[in-house]
């Protein structure tokens, strides 16, 4: 099952064949949710035959001790002491534990049988583990069949309750509307993105319900979605500012969009703007013009920096004529600038998911912290009034950690005979 997953998901989805094309969307599939419900089929059945053991361990009596337990121990553990019987029992039971309840006892032939106890929820830890996964796999399970994950792109002052669900490309209706009030984009000097923005407005039948602002790493959630600031662009908007000389007078600045025509009444001719481009081949911003006449019509960029760029490089017209901005002669145009309008690209989840997630995680923290750093102690300390005085029998059982284990009831007994000797 792993190895499946691994697969699919290291293999480019464009190479997969259409009777495999289960393996690029693998949690949406029918493969998925078989092997989900056979892995937590096994796990429950596992679970659930080892749990009436686990049941009579948590539940089995202190008295009497397990057969055996007191043959064969370290001479270490037996103590000889010439005190009184009350006071070896006294000073057993304060070594056992500060909080006397804490001990059990009870009588035996010639004396008193002490047990204390520690750690036994430890015996549940591994069903915590096995719950946590559970509650992780129904959550996955839940995400995949009732969650969606879509994309939009909203210019700045655009809105729209239309996204893209991601992988199939159809589109969803959402129950209400995403506006894009602002976007911000800041730039190193280097050119690349610093930080972008998004100010969305969230508006249902008319009414703004909700306002925020979208940034990398800090989504913003509403009515159950999760929008997260997924990439920017600059969108076909982008607006271009001209002017053209004409036998030594320049023209009004003209703001032109991609696909506009504008008219050039004194050569009877129609400009219409082709191409607005921010940077292009890295020589900076620039237009494309077609000027049409009733004779002919001519192509030509118009770049903003193209003094810089003929420096640069002589003949460049000659070479080049389209990058000439005085093809259409005898006007001769430059750009001003252009004022780029970005679109803001967000994606959209809601997985409803997350809260099984979450709480199957923290349960399965909790489950193997008891698992590795809880173990389930059992000590018994027998007293008894044997001829040449009181004999105290120190031994003790732990399901995991044994060594640390003995290390304790060793410290104990030395505890115990400070105590005796004081």
């Amino acid at each position: 099952m792993v190895v499946l997953f691994i697969v699919a998901t290291l293999i480019p989805q464009q190479s997969v064949s259409p009777e495999f094309a289960w393996l690029a969307d693998i949690y949406h599939s029918r493969v998925f949710y078989i092997l989900m419900a056979l892995f937590s089929l096994n796990l429950i059945i596992c679970s659930l035959n080892r749990l009436p053991l686990t049941i009579r361990q948590y539940r089995a009596s202190h008295f009497p001790p397990p057969s055996g337990l007191f043959e064969n121990l370290p001479q270490n553990r037996t103590i000889l002491t010439h005190k009184k019987m009350e006071d070896a029992e006294q000073r057993v039971e304060a070594s056992l534990s500060p909080a006397i309840n804490n001990v059990k006892k009870t009588n035996t032939e010639k004396g008193h049988l002490f047990y204390r106890g520690r750690g036994r929820f430890s015996l549940f830890g591994v069903y915590m583990v096995h719950l946590g996964v559970l509650v992780i796999i129904a959550g996955a399970v839940a995400g995949s069949i009732w969650g969606f994950q879509a994309e939009i792109r909203l210019a700045e002052g655009q809105e729209s309750n239309v996204v893209q669900l991601a992988g199939s490309g159809t589109e969803h209706s959402l129950d209400f509307t995403v506006r894009c009030e602002k976007f911000v984009v800041e730039f190193y000097d280097t050119g690349a993105p610093k930080t972008y923005r998004s100010d969305l407005s969230f508006i249902r039948d008319g009414k703004k319900m909700h306002r925020g602002s979208v940034l990398v790493n800090h989504p913003l959630s509403f009515n159950g979605l999760r929008f997260y600031q997924a990439t920017y662009g600059v969108s076909e908007d982008s607006r271009a500012y001209l002017r053209y000389e004409h036998t030594g007078r320049e023209s009004r600045e003209i703001p032109v969009l991609r696909g506009e025509t504008f008219d050039l009444p004194d050569q009877k001719a129609k400009a219409t703007v082709l191409r607005v481009e921010e940077n292009i081949m890295q020589l900076g911003p620039a237009v494309k013009l077609r000027i049409e006449t009733n004779k002919n019509k001519v192509e030509f960029w118009v770049f903003q920096h193209i003094k810089k760029i003929a420096d640069v490089n002589p003949g460049l017209f000659s070479a080049v004529p389209v990058f000439n901005p005085g093809r259409f002669q005898p006007l001769v145009f430059s750009l001003q600038r252009v004022e780029n309008q970005y679109f803001t690209g967000l994606q959209i989840v809601r997985d409803p998911g997350i809260p099984f997630v979450l709480t199957g995680g923290i349960m399965l923290l909790i489950g193997i912290i008891v698992i590795f750093f809880v173990s389930h102690q059992r000590v018994w300390v027998w007293v008894e009034q044997e001829p040449d005085g009181v004999k105290i029998r120190v031994a003790g059982r732990s399901n995991r950690y044994n060594e640390a284990s003995q290390r304790q009831l060793d410290d104990l007994c030395i505890k115990i005979e400070r105590g005796l000797s004081a």
